[in-house]
């Protein structure tokens, strides 16, 4: 009595001793390694990440230079307390109209 599967070509490929150890191996570094696709794929979510938010602050600061550099003029000084700390002068008078929704509200809570 013969075995028939024994000379079957998928039988003769998955008795091959290099697939076995080829089929460990990729199983090993894809699951189990320290180094394996899965954490590899989240270290790399946390670098764009990284990378958004090192955009971003540049971005930030860019702005932020922006803002100093005019800021630089007296005048501009002014105009930028008047609007942001409702400062005044002695002898003035402010008054804030506040609608329902205002932006104002939602500045002064922050």
């Amino acid at each position: 009595m013969t075995n028939s599967y024994k000379d079957k070509p998928w039988f003769k490929f998955l008795s091959n001793k290099y697939v076995w150890v080829l089929l460990f191996f990729s199983t090993w570094m894809i699951f189990l390694d320290n180094y394996s696709y899965f954490d590899h794929r989240i270290l790399d979510k946390q670098i764009n990440e990284l990378e958004d938010n090192a955009t971003y602050y540049k971005e930030e600061i860019r702005k932020d230079q922006q803002k100093i550099k005019q800021l630089n003029n007296p005048d501009q000084v002014e105009k930028y307390a008047r609007e942001k700390y409702y400062m005044k002068k002695d002898s003035e008078d402010i008054y804030i109209i506040e609608f329902e929704g205002d932006t104002i509200e939602k500045d002064v809570k922050k």
